[in-house]
């Protein structure tokens, strides 16, 4: 029996807003553009080298591609769990096959964002808390409403 793993994990910025197409089945598929950056030292002249990748991520999920449509602007920061797949196809009038290597969010993968979206001023915590005079701790529910157990 063959066994293997095909998983993902990358933290890094949208590169533009997500789009969502229609597609002839009726269905809808989301896709996204994430950039992640690393930098290293050049040994010939010592000078540091910024590199920038590009990964493709690609869902089917209805319910995640509407909370992507409404979350999912250029420039927010994200974490992504998913699967790697390769498609094949060949292009009308051409003689060769086209690849592209995406990430596929498939249930039970993952997508979080990592930072506020824009123009957010951090203060909702504050507000919620004055309006109806609960503390809000980082993980966002209501002090009140934690146990005491820990579950791990």
């Amino acid at each position: 029996m063959a066994f293997g793993l095909n998983r993902v994990e990358l933290i890094g910025r949208l590169g533009a807003d997500v789009t969502v197409n229609h597609l002839t089945s009726g269905g809808r598929v989301a896709n996204l553009s994430v950039a992640t950056d690393e930098s290293y030292i050049n040994r010939q002249s010592g000078e540091r080298v910024d590199k920038t990748e590009w990964h493709r991520i690609v869902t089917f999920q209805d319910g995640l591609i509407d909370m992507l449509g409404k979350h999912a602007r250029k420039g927010r920061l994200i974490y992504v769990d998913g699967k790697l797949q390769t498609r094949r196809w060949r292009k009308d009038g051409e003689d060769s096959d086209r690849f592209s290597t995406e990430i596929l969010l498939v249930p039970g993968g993952r997508i979080q964002f990592l930072d506020k979206p824009n123009g957010a001023n951090g203060n909702a915590a504050a507000e919620a808390q004055a309006q109806n005079g609960t503390a809000m701790p980082a993980g966002g529910a209501p002090a009140d409403d934690m146990d005491d157990d820990i579950p791990f």
